[in-house]
């Protein structure tokens, strides 16, 4: 029997999904070991950060420098700023990053990592404080640490107990749970966060404005109310809105507006159209929002109407712009 052969026999005989099950309940069960072991440990490493004059920096070797990076992105998108350095560039120049005022949090499993130890002088010498975040508190750099997060679990998901699975999961839950700590101590509100994720989907339904997404000068379908009425089919066909926005001959202020469905109607009166001026087939005072309306606020208020064009007018009340309920809805608002 060849090799293939016999990892297909070995393969068919494994339920996958029991594998699967084993291995998300056996690290539920370590979460919820890790967080009855929470202490005033945890209460101390938050205090350090939010009294720190400088930012935080995550470090650790390994599988456990992958969970730092994120950590450290998870914090920094969350009002606390936050950066990775790598333990072992960290002592051929590195360290430069690292200033006095700056919170240092070291991921380690054993809590022995060689590299992590080899720069915990120069760290202090750097008058930072220290957060461990260990499986071992009494390990060497959980000793040296002013404040120490207990992430200790039984045993990997692992079958061989070897591979870092759950001791890796205990460690971004709890930088999850220094995040969020911190996150609500500072206020952090959902608009902070709209601000530091602008392309997200959150960060366009509280920060973009109609001023960022309105068409404006020669794209804007305008004419005056003494137009004739060829005039105002020959602009609202020049433009890509199916509108004419009307403005007074005078002031320049906004009068009234024109769209293919007001043109429908006044064909079907059979009105003799090469006598009308956009005067007699405008409709008068239409609705229109300011340059600093919220997107998301100007596409409830079209949906509300069921209209498809908004006006933008400034505080004349003289039309600057002109959005189309698909240049909003395509931002996935």
């Amino acid at each position: 029997m060849n090799a293939n052969a016999s990892f297909n026999q070995n393969t068919c005989t494994l339920n996958f999904i029991d594998l699967a099950r084993q291995t998300l309940l056996l690290e539920s069960k370590a979460l919820e070991a890790v967080s009855t072991r929470l202490d005033e440990q945890f209460n101390a490493a938050v205090r350090l950060i939010l009294n720190a004059t400088g930012k935080v920096i995550i470090t650790g070797m390994g599988k456990s420098g992958i969970i730092a990076q994120k950590i450290a992105a998870t914090m920094t998108s969350t009002g606390t700023p936050a950066v990775f350095m790598h333990p072992s560039e960290a002592a051929h120049g590195d360290l430069g990053v690292v200033s006095k005022g700056d919170v240092v949090i070291g991921l380690s499993k054993s809590g022995t990592t060689e590299e992590l130890l080899y720069i915990l002088p120069a760290l202090k010498q750097l008058q930072v404080q220290i957060i461990a975040m260990v499986g071992n508190v009494r390990s060497a750099l959980a000793l040296r640490a002013d404040a120490v997060l207990d992430v200790a679990v039984e045993k990997e998901a692992c079958p061989y107990d070897l591979a870092p699975t759950t001791s890796t999961t205990a460690m971004l839950a709890m930088g999850d749970a220094l995040a969020m700590a911190l996150m609500q101590a500072k206020k952090f509100s959902q608009y902070d966060f709209a601000v530091t994720h602008p392309s997200g989907a959150l960060g366009k339904r509280l920060t973009m404005r109609v001023a960022d997404i309105m068409a404006t000068r020669e794209r804007l379908p305008i004419i005056q109310d003494t137009v004739s009425f060829t005039g105002l089919l020959l602009e609202m066909t020049s433009k890509r809105f199916g509108a004419a926005i009307v403005v007074d001959g005078e002031t320049g202020k906004l009068v009234g507006f024109f769209t293919d469905g007001d043109l429908r109607r006044i064909v079907q009166t059979g009105k003799d159209l090469s006598r009308l001026s956009a005067k007699d087939v405008m409709t008068p005072n239409p609705k229109y929002l300011t340059k600093e309306t919220l997107a998301k606020d100007c596409l409830e208020t079209m949906e509300a109407h069921r209209i498809t064009q908004m006006i933008i007018c400034d505080d004349a009340q003289k039309p600057i712009g002109i959005v189309h309920i698909h240049d909003l809805v395509s931002l996935g608002l």
